[in-house]
């Protein structure tokens, strides 16, 4: 009798601890992220051992296009001035260990902001160039799917490791952005201009353009896509 007892009560507790782990929540920021200028957080809350919901937010200060220079040559986009920020709703379901550990898939929805400045299209009507001064936002809802595996670390299984193997979503954005003409534009002039913006080759975009006087407006409205990749590093508590 002594010996079953104790067995059940050993069974029991190791049940217990495997079922109902006592540190559920995990705190982390994407570090391969900060090369970008992007500022993130995420919070991560493990509701069993299978599933886990993440809420994230990510942000990257006004700024010169991440690396530009060693890929941008034209002049006129050499002064572009770009933001962005993003919110994350991501449910995981644990393939491995799991309560946070292991492999895992992760359907997500994301909600994007864009901002650009200092765009410049110059345009050639034949009594010398004018310079077109374009900025204005966009904002896109996507939906995806990401792959990733999470790793506790240290003798408390407090630090937190994370990688985003890969992941991608696709949605709609909608957006606007003003162009000022640095001159008064003649009838002629604006309707040459609406022709060169609405031939303007921007893969996967899709946009509308209307002038005046003072330079033009143009309406962005359609597919908006993303991938994610990176590596987390992370406390649980």
């Amino acid at each position: 009798m002594r010996t079953l007892f104790f067995t059940l009560l050993i069974s029991t507790t190791l049940f217990s601890q495997n079922s109902s782990p006592e540190k559920m929540n995990i705190v982390k920021t994407n570090v391969t992220a900060y090369a970008f200028r992007n500022v993130n957080l995420t919070y991560e809350r493990i509701i069993n051992k299978k599933f886990s919901v993440a809420v994230g937010f990510g942000s990257m200060g006004k700024g010169s296009v991440p690396f530009s220079k060693s890929y941008i040559k034209d002049t006129e986009l050499s002064n572009v001035e770009v933001s962005l920020s993003n919110f994350t709703i991501e449910p995981r379901i644990y393939l491995g260990k799991g309560y946070g550990h292991g492999f895992y898939l992760a359907p997500y929805y994301r909600y994007s902001s864009f901002k650009a400045d200092n765009v410049l299209l110059t345009s050639d009507y034949g009594m010398g160039t004018v310079p077109l001064k374009i900025s204005g936002k966009a904002n896109g809802n996507s939906g995806g799917l990401m792959i990733g595996a999470q790793w506790f670390l240290g003798k408390a299984d407090n630090w937190v490791l994370d990688l985003w193997i890969v992941g991608g979503h696709y949605g709609k954005g909608k957006g606007e952005f003003r162009g000022d003409s640095s001159r008064i534009l003649t009838p002629s002039e604006q309707q040459e201009l609406k022709k060169e913006i609405e031939g303007l080759d921007i893969p996967f975009v899709k946009y509308t353009a209307t002038t005046d006087a003072n330079g033009a407006n143009i309406y962005v409205d359609g597919p908006w896509a993303g991938v994610r990749s990176g590596l987390s590093l992370g406390y649980r508590f």
